[in-house]
């Protein structure tokens, strides 16, 4: 056999894979149906780096696995193409990100490719296809339709540097999650999703899913559902009450003080007072954090606006402040100050000089019922859940298919006319003006209203990308099939969709849906999703909120998109994130082509457990070469090479191949990659030093099962030593071995070890282990029955009996 050539076998199959579309499953007529899905890239930067392939390769093993466990695996992949991410490469490299994107899409695919995925290419979407954001558009309409999306003028996160709006998730420690610039505070006419009528069924329902648990534990504080009361703060002199909510109101007879938001309505009405000034409620608002942890860790600044309250149960005049360490996102944006039971309101006291009240805690239930039956308040559940906010005012992003008309008021476009195409224009920057860049195009902004046909303007924002990622996994099974394939017949569901509750009154079925109602069935929802855990209450928040609506729509069956959700590790490079900024991006074609995608794949695995990631560093890819390598002349040796002798080596090989079948099979099932292959290379090794001995049936038995264990980590090459050792297209199309558990039972004996010819201590070995003196020996002088004879002696002589017994002489 010639020598190992990477870049010819892995052209040579990803052809024939191509060619045969052997991992084109046929979506209509799969017994086992298996959807396995990896997070779709951002197309928006030079190409895919080793962190991006090193998702891609955990999510493709696993996907090959199954496939070879007799599923019909279904493996798709597409672009997330539209958003800030691509829109700002695009001004970086100063080119229209529509021509941008057909360069980008070609690289991204070709780099796909490359790494040996096997996915089913047929099926490819990306969001910025007219035939994609059609539907996206149609899902904003249905919302809206539906009472889910309203428009409304809000104080909303301003990012200055990407010149748009931000959702509360997008904001991190007070900065824009993309670019890193601080956040700043507008007020903006913007479309947002009720996701909050939804709070406590993503709450319910996470209980329900496999999930890793960080994410979850990530989403439910995110929610971050707490149970107290809302009470009424009369202000002294005033009509005007202020509403606090508070978990604790047992502690109300300790408040000693209130403390406003920033950007509480109070606190706006009173900058003009001596006491806050319009610089001093800027200053306050620019410093202020979207995350309550954050608050324990900054330095509390407040303001006196002159203002005070009454305690309602205890009469007490207490003053009004305005501080940055209370969130204006949770509760109502006023908090009482209770300095003896809180931590932070006590650090606040202290810094501007309030009182601390000791004060013994009421029972909770009776204060609750006290203040509800006085009227000072009433039960209340608050969340920190937000609704979400969709619009953004960029240019690259499906237009909001909204019209405005003067007569008749915001309304939809009518579904026939969708999509509402993103103008092909040249003026497409944004100027941070608080409007998208289309607000400029008067041509396309002129549109007859659906309702009465008067002249009437469109929408000029786009739609968050988050909304393009929070349901294509949906429409994956349908692309290429017809466009808006007809389901419903009247107003009735013909194909078995489940109808609406009938807590939506208005709803009304639409003709047609964004994918295949059958195949949906068939395939949804998704087995195996992978991806990164940053995700947490974005793109998964986002997708399960989505998939409940469609629920109770009646447009699908099933209520959480992701059966079970896997938060891949962090590769990083030289100790720290792969970022452009910081010059460690490192890209994956330069070694494929010095080593090939197997070995790269191989060694992406090997860094270390799947869920945690890794340091990629090179100087090992060249072992892990070697590695296959080793593979790859075991089999030319075994092909050539005839057997010499029969051994007792065989029942060893036997019982270690079926071991390794075990083990190999439960790591990849529980995605423990490294160990994985630390057991292929152990059995190769062994395998190698008794090959020449074996008869010719398990030589062949020994080597397949090698290649087959190979295969979902390093296809192309196990694709060709199969071709080698068994003609019968294709490795992938092979049963997983499976492993006979008589055989890994390992048979034991009892060691006799004995001082001076008498008996001192029994030692259980495997019946391996029995025959080597050297090994017996050093469990002997680990035996603490027998370290107490050997203390400050010298072994003069040891007389070893295989199987049976062990002499020490002194």
């Amino acid at each position: 056999m010639e020598k190992y050539k990477p870049a010819e076998i892995e052209k040579k199959w990803q052809e024939r894979w191509l060619k045969s579309g052997i991992f084109q499953p046929d979506l209509t007529r799969s017994s086992r149906p298996f959807y396995n899905l990896m997070m779709f890239p951002y197309p928006s930067a030079e190409g895919l780096h080793v962190g991006n392939m090193y998702a891609f390769t955990g999510a493709d093993i696993y996907g090959r696995f199954k496939r070879m466990q007799g599923f019909s695996v279904f493996e798709p992949i597409g672009l997330d193409g539209f958003g800030i991410h691509s829109e700002n490469y695009a001004l970086k490299v100063g080119e229209h990100p529509a021509k941008l994107a057909k360069k980008t899409q070609a690289n991204f695919y070709r780099q796909l490719h490359a790494t040996g995925n096997a996915y089913a290419w047929d099926n490819t979407l990306e969001t910025y296809d007219p035939n994609y954001y059609k539907w996206t558009q149609w899902i904003f309409i249905q919302m809206y339709k539906n009472g889910l999306a309203y428009r409304k003028k809000a104080s909303v996160n301003w990012c200055p540097n990407c010149k748009t709006t931000l959702s509360d998730e997008q904001v991190i420690s007070g900065a824009c999650e993309r670019c890193k610039a601080q956040v700043e505070e507008r007020e903006l006419e913007q479309w947002f999703f009720k996701i909050t009528d939804y709070a406590d069924r993503l709450l319910d329902g996470l209980a329900r899913i496999d999930w890793s648990e960080k994410v979850k534990i990530a989403q439910r504080n995110w929610i971050g559902k707490s149970e107290g009361a809302i009470i009424k703060f009369k202000i002294l002199n005033l009509k005007f009450k202020i509403e606090v909510f508070t978990t604790r109101p047992d502690t109300i007879y300790g408040a000693t003080f209130i403390v406003l938001s920033p950007s509480h309505p109070l606190a706006k009405e009173t900058r003009g007072s001596a006491k806050l000034n319009t610089s001093d409620g800027g200053r306050l608002r620019r410093s202020r954090s979207h995350d309550s942890s954050e608050v324990k860790l900054k330095e509390k600044t407040g303001v006196f606006t002159g203002l005070y309250c009454i305690n309602p149960v205890n009469k007490e005049k207490i003053p009004v402040w305005v501080s940055d360490y209370v969130v204006s996102e949770y509760g109502t944006g006023a908090i009482m100050g209770v300095p003896f039971y809180d931590e932070r309101d006590l650090e606040f006291a202290k810094k501007y000089k309030l009182p601390v009240k000791k004060v013994p805690l009421e029972d909770m239930e009776e204060i609750i019922k006290k203040i509800v039956k006085n009227g000072w308040g009433e039960k209340k559940v608050q969340y920190h859940l937000r609704d979400w906010c969709v619009s953004r005012q960029r240019y690259w992003g499906p237009p909001i298919p909204m019209i405005y008309c003067g007569k008749c008021g915001w309304v939809p476009v009518r579904e026939k006319d969708l999509p509402v195409l993103l103008p092909d224009v040249s003026d497409w920057r944004p100027k941070g003006e608080g409007a998208s860049p289309l607000a400029r195009h008067k041509e396309w902004l002129k549109v007859a209203c659906p309702e009465c046909g008067e002249a009437a303007r469109r929408e000029t924002d786009v739609s968050d990308t988050f909304l393009d990622s929070a349901w294509y996994f949906l429409r994956y099974l349908s692309v290429g099939a017809e466009v808006g394939t007809k389901i419903f017949s009247g107003t009735k569901p013909d194909a078995g969709v489940p109808s609406a509750p009938s807590s939506l009154k208005n709803f009304v079925p639409p003709r047609a849906l964004p994918w295949d109602p059958e195949i949906t069935r068939k395939w949804l929802p998704v087995n195996m999703y992978i991806g990164g855990a940053e995700h947490a209450v974005l793109h998964l928040m986002y997708s399960r909120f989505l998939t409940m609506v469609f629920k109770d729509l009646g447009l699908i069956d099933f209520e959480e998109p992701f059966k079970k959700f896997y938060a891949h590790g962090l590769l990083i490079a030289e100790g720290a994130k792969m970022s452009k900024s910081r010059g460690n991006i490192v890209i994956p074609d330069e070694y494929i082509k010095a080593y090939g995608a197997d070995t790269l794949r191989c060694y992406l695995m090997f860094l270390g457990p799947f869920d945690q990631g890794g340091d990629f560093r090179d100087t090992g890819i060249a072992g892990m070469w070697r590695f296959l390598n080793r593979v790859w002349k075991l089999v030319a040796q075994a092909v050539k090479t005839p057997r010499i002798k029969e051994d007792a080596s065989e029942v060893e090989l036997q019982r270690l191949m079926h071991q390794t079948i075990k083990e190999v099979t439960e790591d990849i099932e529980n995605l423990r990659y490294n160990t994985a292959l630390a057991h292929i290379m152990e059995y190769t090794n062994q395998l190698s030093a008794i090959s020449y001995q074996l008869s010719a049936s398990l030589k062949c038995e020994a080597l397949q099962t090698l290649v087959l264990l190979l295969a979902p980590f390093a296809p192309h090459t196990s694709e060709e030593l199969w071709y080698r050792l068994n003609p019968k297209y294709s490795v992938h199309q092979q049963s997983w071995p499976k492993y006979d558990k008589r055989l890994i039972e390992e048979e034991t004996v009892t060691m006799v070890i004995e001082i001076n010819g008498k008996v001192r201590d029994k030692l259980n070995v495997k019946c391996q282990m029995s025959n080597v003196k050297c090994q017996i020996e050093k469990l002997a002088k680990e035996s603490e029955k027998i370290q107490k004879y050997l203390a400050g002696k010298r072994i003069k002589r040891v007389i070893f009996v295989p199987g049976k017994l062990l002499n020490l002489v002194i």
